[in-house]
């Protein structure tokens, strides 16, 4: 209850969320003598916006987002999680209390010690779902419990702070992979985000049978319906009962879960989803006989579409966790299209009998993207990756500014940094992966403020084909250059003052720049240039009078 109103009302002290805690709690307690009360009959996520409506002064603190009180469910949910403001700043990281103080404040008051954690945390990630901050809490007790023991509390628990950032971490992966998931949901719908699921749970417990991950597929999709509507005590609620049947029977999905299940409850969920994926049974038989030799396979597809493509998604994932889960989209798309086509034909088994040389190609042309950006990033460094990443990029959306640009263009070079010294099975995985959230990000922010129509179709097309239509997007033929502006170009001393990071930043974004005016310069203009920079900088800030001298060159 306190995660959930801290997220929407992230202005409130903790003590006036208390008292609102304090409310719900009291409701649920009489919900469990009376449950035919009128008040119990409310859907979870409305008891808790009737009870954010009736704060008194809302406006004062909050403005328009008073006015969503006025509008119904669903639509007021929707309002309120419009005003979430992700890592606001005015509210500061959490500060743990002095080292001589902790552990007698953890002794006396345990539940307010990590009540302020959870409420820190809370208000500071509002789309960070509910498991991951208990979790996030658990991590933070554990490290007390064993400072709490040692000689000097403070050198302990400043060792644990390294644990801490990588809590901190893992918190940012978490929020960003569940705004993604939300996100992927809301656009494409339950069917896209079913499949995509599918595909990862298969590859993770390819021991699992089809009718398990199934299951399991279809109460996921009802979890992350709750939590990304914010209603984060049905997404918990529900969640403790998802991971308490696997952990029912943990033989089923995969002997790697068996020590999870053995942790408390709030630590599960997080620790599950952690896990490696479980290796594959060895003898399981080519899927060419059954999807493409055998006779009936249109039979199968006419009679339950759905229920057909979702197995081909299950066998053919559980048989290639080298494969993104985009990737295993694309294929089943291709597959699905072609037995859509073929299943039409006098003579359906001659028309998808080619089947496996088609599929072949979309799996080729994503290997080929990996190994090439890999490649690149190897023989010539994360700089000139970068530079490379710029050049593409501003070519194909020029009309993004600058620095979100620069901003894209590190992510992606953190993607290639992180991903590509991986074995080669965990590879292409891990680069489309990270980059379909890049990807997703650019995506929302061009809903709001539209790029240019190649954007807007790679973005709303297809989930499965996001990446592949970016990477084939050429320069945006409809872009007018704005007028040369030599102020654009001006230098002073400051270059030559700036720290290496800063003349660094500087010379990506004179070449964003430079390509937004003049975008059918050639690599070797480019270089030209570049190489001009670096020496014009070397040179200069070596002269008595800089800015002369900038000027002059």
């Amino acid at each position: 209850s306190m995660i959930t109103f801290a997220q929407y009302l992230q202005r409130c002290s903790y003590e006036g969320l208390s008292k609102l805690v304090k409310d719900v709690v009291d409701l649920a307690h009489k919900c469990v003598a009376h449950e035919d009360d009128p008040e119990c009959t409310k859907p979870l996520p409305s008891i808790f916006l009737d009870e954010i409506c009736q704060v008194e002064k809302l406006r004062d603190s909050y403005g328009a987002m008073a006015d969503c009180c006025g509008k119904a469910d669903p639509e007021r949910n929707e309002c309120f999680l419009s005003f979430k403001i992700h890592h606001p700043d005015f509210v500061q990281p959490y500060q743990r209390p002095a080292a001589d103080v902790i552990c007698k404040e953890y002794q006396d008051d345990r539940v307010s010690l990590l009540g302020h954690f959870i409420y820190t945390v809370a208000r500071r990630n509002p789309f960070l779902y509910a498991p991951a901050i208990l979790g996030l809490a658990a991590d933070y007790e554990h490290a007390l419990q064993a400072c709490c023991k040692a000689d000097d509390v403070g050198v302990c628990l400043d060792e644990k702070v390294q644990q801490t950032s990588v809590i901190k971490e893992k918190a940012k992966k978490i929020s960003v992979k569940h705004q993604y998931t939300c996100g992927i949901l809301k656009k494409f719908g339950e069917r896209i985000f079913q499949a995509d699921k599918l595909a990862r749970l298969s590859q993770k417990y390819p021991r699992a049978p089809f009718s398990e991950l199934h299951k399991l597929v279809g109460d996921l999709k009802g979890i992350y319906k709750e939590c990304c509507e914010g209603d984060m005590v049905e997404c918990m609620d529900d969640r403790a009962e998802v991971v308490n049947y696997m952990c029912s029977k943990p033989e089923v999905f995969s002997s790697k879960i068996k020590g999870c299940c053995d942790k408390p409850i709030v630590e599960r969920s997080q620790c599950i989803m952690d896990t490696a994926f479980d290796e594959k049974p060895e003898d399981l038989p080519s899927l060419v006989e059954r999807y493409i030799h055998e006779k009936e396979v249109c039979k199968h597809f006419d009679a339950d579409h759905n229920m057909f493509m979702a197995e081909f998604v299950y066998e053919y994932s559980r048989r290639h966790p080298e494969f993104s889960t985009q990737l295993i989209l694309r294929i089943a798309k291709g597959y699905e299209d072609l037995l859509g086509k073929c299943c039409k034909t006098d003579n359906p088994a001659e028309c998808y009998a080619h089947a496996e040389e088609e599929l072949k190609k979309h799996v080729k042309e994503t290997e080929d993207v990996v190994k090439v950006n890999c490649d690149l990033l190897a023989e010539h460094g994360e700089r000139d990756f970068l530079k490379a990443i710029l050049i593409r990029y501003t070519k194909k959306m020029p009309q993004v500014p600058t620095d979100t640009l620069l901003e894209i263009g590190k992510k992606m070079t953190a993607v290639g940094a992180k991903c590509c010294k991986l074995p080669e099975a965990e590879r292409l995985p891990c680069s489309e992966g990270y980059l379909s959230i890049v990807i997703q990000d650019m995506c929302r922010k061009q809903e709001t403020t539209p790029i240019n129509d190649q954007v807007a179709h790679c973005c709303s097309d297809s989930y499965a084909y996001r990446r592949p239509c970016f990477t084939a997007m050429g320069t945006d033929d409809k872009y007018v250059p704005p007028v040369f502006n030599p102020d654009m170009f001006s230098f002073d001393e400051k270059l030559c003052t700036a720290t290496p990071a800063e003349q660094e930043a500087g010379q990506m974004k004179l070449l964003i720049n430079l390509i937004k005016r003049k975008p059918q310069m050639t690599e070797e203009q480019i270089k030209t240039i570049s190489n001009g920079f670096t020496a014009m900088v070397d040179k200069c800030c070596k002269q008595s009078n800089i800015e002369e001298c900038f000027g002059e060159e």
